[in-house]
């Protein structure tokens, strides 16, 4: 009961699916994500925070219509980092991410030279965060079906834990 609970509230074991978040995360690692600071303290999300999310409608709209269906199981999460805040402006120009017109440094991310498209300028909305893949160019993502409800989001990306090095 007490691991149920923990489960529910407090932190779950997720693993990394695709490479989506390269090379911040490979594929198979297992992380703790904690849920507790945004559901019972209500902590903000910040920028550069890495998120576990149910998929938003636009997305799931968008496998639908763009790439003829989609796979996701029920319950199914994905992982990616919060780039923009609710009222932010947001684009990637010359493969550079640019939020409220400074361009950011991004060091995590697996494009030295940046992502290989543009996009935006977006206002980020009220309750919403634009979340992007540290792999930019091999990425599902706020790129290409929009921004993130904050009340999708699962909880924050803790560490690994598997495997072990």
């Amino acid at each position: 009961a007490i691991a149920v609970l923990l489960r529910t509230f407090v932190v779950e074991p997720r693993y990394i699916p695709s490479t989506s978040m390269y090379p911040t995360f490979q594929i198979g690692d297992q992380l703790m994500v904690e849920k507790i600071s945004g559901a019972w303290f209500k902590r903000r999300l910040s920028r550069g925070d890495v998120v576990i999310f149910s998929p938003p409608q636009s997305m799931i709209d968008v496998m639908e219509n763009e790439y003829g269906g989609h796979d996701m199981k029920r319950g199914e999460a994905l992982i990616k980092r919060v780039v923009a805040l609710e009222g932010d402006q947001v684009q990637v120009k010359r493969g550079k991410l640019y939020v409220n017109h400074e361009e950011q440094r991004e060091t995590y991310t697996k494009e030295p030279n940046g992502a290989n498209y543009k996009f935006g300028p977006v206002f980020v909305p009220k309750d919403n965060v634009l979340v992007l893949g540290d792999n930019r160019n091999e990425s599902l993502d706020g790129h290409i079906w929009g921004c993130l409800p904050v009340d999708k989001v699962i909880g924050r990306a803790m560490l690994v834990y598997w495997p072990p090095w």
